[in-house]
């Protein structure tokens, strides 16, 4: 606006005549007088819209803003959204964004047990409306550059040396809650506002997850290899099982055969019944003793076949 004026009036006087009027004395004098009058009503005039066009500022929404001043430095007072007023160039408004906004920051760490971690933290921050004054006066505008990567980073370290390696995985909601509480004290003595804090990456080394990945192998190993166990077991107590029915069964054959040789005849004719089956159902001719085939029902097999059963028993 000032250079627009110099400008101006440097065309202004370029236009006035320097020897004044070509004929009469006074008509000379006049004319610088109204030239000079005329220079002289611009620049008020100038002057005027300068200092009403930077009378006035506007706050926009979700904005607040800081005033200061030349003479009593920075103005105690916090000024809300629309349309506001200052002294031109003795005042001067800074504006602060107080909406949430996010930081993110990933660093590296040790945990308990001395195994490396990569931590990712995202943190939802804004100013404390009420201490912008304070805040401009110590941090500046870019606060949230000052303060919150060195708090996040201090912060996850501290917290994330507290819990072993598989502690960081099976109590994360617990690791993230002590961060956060870590931060909100630490960022509060600088009036900063966190409204949540949460891990949103976290990884250890290649030579951990490698041990992992063999601990949960050797894991499935030996549970396959108990189920074996249990397999075999099993399958040894069946076999005793049958071993013991046989032996049961074998000895109640031979009470009953000692008790009633009949028994033995009701078995021969079983076997009889079963390989005459058999014989019938073959396409070949079988020319065989019908004693050795057990088939010889009638005449004397049956005394024959009781003496063998009272010589073998």
């Amino acid at each position: 606006m000032a250079d627009k004026l110099k400008e101006a009036f440097q065309r202004l006087s370029k236009n006035i005549p320097k020897g004044g009027m070509p004929s009469g004395g006074g008509g000379g004098g006049g004319a610088a007088k109204a030239a000079t009058s005329a220079a002289t009503s611009l620049l008020a005039a100038g002057a005027l819209g300068y200092g009403a066009y930077n009378s006035v500022y506007s706050v926009d929404g979700g904005h607040r803003a800081v005033v200061f001043n030349r003479l009593i430095g920075m103005k105690p007072t916090v000024y809300s959204e629309g349309l506001n007023f200052n002294i031109p160039w003795f005042e001067r408004p800074y504006i602060y964004d107080i909406r949430t906004r996010p930081c993110n920051l990933q660093t590296l760490t040790g945990s308990k047990d001395l195994q490396m971690v990569t931590i990712g933290v995202r943190v939802l921050h804004k100013p404390d409306q009420n201490k912008l004054v304070w805040i401009y006066q110590r941090l500046g505008k870019n606060y949230d550059e000052r303060i919150l990567p060195s708090l996040m980073n201090e912060c996850a370290k501290a917290v994330v040396a507290r819990y072993n390696a598989n502690e960081l995985l099976t109590k994360r909601d617990i690791v993230s809650a002590d961060v956060k509480r870590e931060l909100q004290t630490r960022a509060k003595l600088f009036n900063v506002i966190l409204e949540d804090v949460a891990i949103t990456h976290l990884s250890f080394s290649p030579e951990y997850s490698r041990a992992v990945e063999a601990k949960q192998v050797a894991q499935q190993e030996a549970e396959r290899a108990k189920y074996i166990v249990i397999g075999a077991q099993q399958e040894k107590q069946t076999i005793i099982t049958k071993a013991r029915g046989e032996a049961e069964s074998a000895t109640l054959i031979g009470q009953s055969v000692k008790k009633n040789p009949g028994f033995m005849k009701l078995r021969r004719i079983d076997a009889a019944r079963d390989i005459a089956d058999i014989v019938s159902g073959s396409g070949n001719k079988v020319y065989l003793n019908a004693d050795s085939l057990l088939l010889n029902l009638l005449g004397d097999a049956d005394e024959k076949f009781e003496k063998t059963v009272k010589g073998r028993w």
